[in-house]
């Protein structure tokens, strides 16, 4: 195999243990090694212009061997990209595949092709014409029973007020009600009459479809069982490797995980190919680092050139395993340190708080204080806060919690009424285009990439955000942001996507660039309290 190492000529020194790959900060090696790969691009025609469509590269800076004589280690980088790059997974510059399943006369694409062969059978029968012409009929069929139905209903329907206003008429004859009595009786056998004669019609038309859509069912049932048996023994063929030499394959150490099956792609991001080579070449990994070139998807916001961690939905399990027996960085975002929480307002039902940035809302997966930690503090034994809603750990500002169970419900039923008047103050770069306006775009949660958003114009939940510019200085704007809805990440989604303002929050190391802090704080809040007063609560911008 052509060795993938490529010198890397600088006096940095490397750092005393290995990246953290899902919240790091490049080390300068890394940066050093990227900039290689990015000239390496430009000077390759046929892989810039895949690349520029978007595409996530990494580096991995390993220790090749030791010089006897001066005991310096010798620094080397590898290069990867994740998926194929112009149509290949095997470009000679980067770290190969850990498993190649794009060989031609492979298992792979011999099952591939006979999958696809299923799917084009499929697809012929459901585009046969005599196939359409038998849904076609069926569709007409169950629309005139739909609307047979519906027609008598409505003659029923004013039947009986008729009926009812002649009941109620003095001195009405025995006679006169026993024959309005026979004709709601009547109407209602002549209702089943018609709906047994079209469900006979529908029942027809259903059978003469039957034997199509069975072999249809037959068919989609087998194709699915092949392509999940594919999945599977394409996965059980990733044997990754650890840092203690140990092997385990992609089935295995998500079930070990997650007790699930890996998602699609697992195995082909950047990291795990750029460990697995080290691993199988004898190579100690010291540093690593993603980055993303070309444009940003449509529904995701990534930035060219912008480093980024590794995905957790595919990797997490992976380099989890893989990581192990190397010395690895804490996760920055678990520094468990103590802040100072000021209480703006406190009443028998509710608390206004000022939270800074960095401290979590509630609890998390990350070790680090909350507010929830604080405000229980103060509580008496068994008593705990009600959370009312959320801001995110890097945005600072204006945090209302309740006391108890029935304010925490009056509150924020007037969260999801839109009664509560919200104000953000952020710092965006560049400057945007207008100056004021609203933003309409649809989010959802990126299953794939937690906690990412993306942009869903299908799917996505209703978002809408109002804007104006405060002021300007040099490239960056001082904006006001009044949320209409509050989505999860809606006001840095909103900001960074290119259908938003383009223009990300400063220090948004999730859809923008990092930075010493999100400039993005709660300014100001209007609620009505469970008293019944409007109150408004007003924070200085720490900015």
């Amino acid at each position: 195999m052509m060795n993938k190492t490529h010198p890397l000529n600088v006096a940095f020194a490397p750092p005393s243990r290995f990246t953290y790959p899902f919240c790091y900060e490049p080390h300068r090696l890394c940066e050093a090694a990227a900039a290689e790969v990015q000239e390496y691009i430009k000077a390759h025609p046929l892989m810039r212009r895949d690349a520029d469509r978007g595409k996530m590269f990494g580096v991995l800076v390993v220790e090749t061997a030791t010089k006897k004589t001066s005991g310096i280690p010798n620094i080397a980088f590898l290069a990867a990209y994740s998926g194929l790059l112009a149509g290949r997974n095997d470009r000679a510059w980067f770290v190969p595949p850990v498993f190649d399943a794009q060989q031609p006369d492979g298992v792979f694409k011999t099952r591939e092709a006979e999958i696809s062969a299923l799917n084009r059978l499929i697809d012929r029968i459901e585009n046969n014409p005599e196939t359409l012409k038998l849904r076609r009929e069926l569709i007409i069929k169950r629309e005139e029973e739909r609307r047979a139905v519906s027609a008598y209903r409505t003659v029923m329907e004013q039947s009986k007020r008729v009926r009812d206003m002649r009941r109620m008429q003095h001195n009405i004859e025995p006679e006169v009600l026993c024959e309005l009595t026979r004709e709601s009786q009547f109407q209602k056998a002549e209702l089943k009459r018609i709906q047994k004669a079209h469900a006979a019609i529908v029942s027809h038309a259903e059978e003469a479809l039957r034997d199509v859509e069975e072999q249809l069912t037959s068919l989609r049932r087998q194709r699915k069982e092949m392509s999940d048996n594919l999945q599977r023994w394409l996965f059980s063929q990733y044997e990754m490797l650890n840092a203690n030499g140990e092997k385990k394959n992609i089935v295995d150490i998500f079930s070990d995980f997650r007790g699930t099956l890996p998602p699609a792609a697992a195995g082909d991001c950047c990291a795990p190919k750029l460990l697995q080579y080290a691993y199988r070449n004898g190579l100690r990994p010291l540093c690593m680092a993603e980055f993303w070139w070309g444009a940003s998807p449509r529904a995701e916001i990534r930035h060219h050139l912008a480093y980024y961690p590794a995905c957790r939905s595919r990797c997490l399990p992976i380099l989890s395993w893989m990581m192990q027996g190397l010395n690895v960085d804490p996760n920055p975002q678990e520094n468990y340190y103590s802040q100072v929480l000021p209480i703006i307002y406190e009443d028998n039902d509710m608390w206004v708080v000022d939270k800074p940035s960095g401290m979590l809302s509630v609890p998390g997966k990350i070790r680090r204080e909350s507010v929830f930690d604080i405000l229980k503090s103060k509580c008496a034994d068994g008593d705990e806060p009600f959370v009312v809603h959320r801001l995110d750990m890097e945005t600072s500002g204006l945090l209302v919690l309740a006391k108890n169970a029935t304010t925490q419900k009056f509150l924020q039923r007037q969260f999801e009424q839109r009664e509560v008047e919200k104000k953000y103050v952020a710092i965006v770069s560049p400057i945007p285009m207008k100056h004021e306006g609203t933003i309409s775009l649809p989010i959802r949660p990126n299953p794939l990439d937690r906690p990412r958003q993306v942009v869903d114009t299908v799917k996505g939940r209703e978002a809408i955000t109002h804007y104006k510019v405060i002021d300007t200085q040099g490239d960056t704007a001082r904006i006001a942001l009044y949320p209409v809805t509050g989505r999860t990440h809606q006001l840095r989604v909103h900001c960074a996507h290119r259908d938003g303002l383009a223009a990300p929050i400063v220090g948004d190391a999730l859809y923008g660039f990092p930075d010493r802090r999100l400039m993005l704080h709660c300014e100001r809040i209007v609620i009505t309290s469970a008293a019944g007063k409007r109150l408004e609560f007003v924070s200085k911008t720490p900015f």
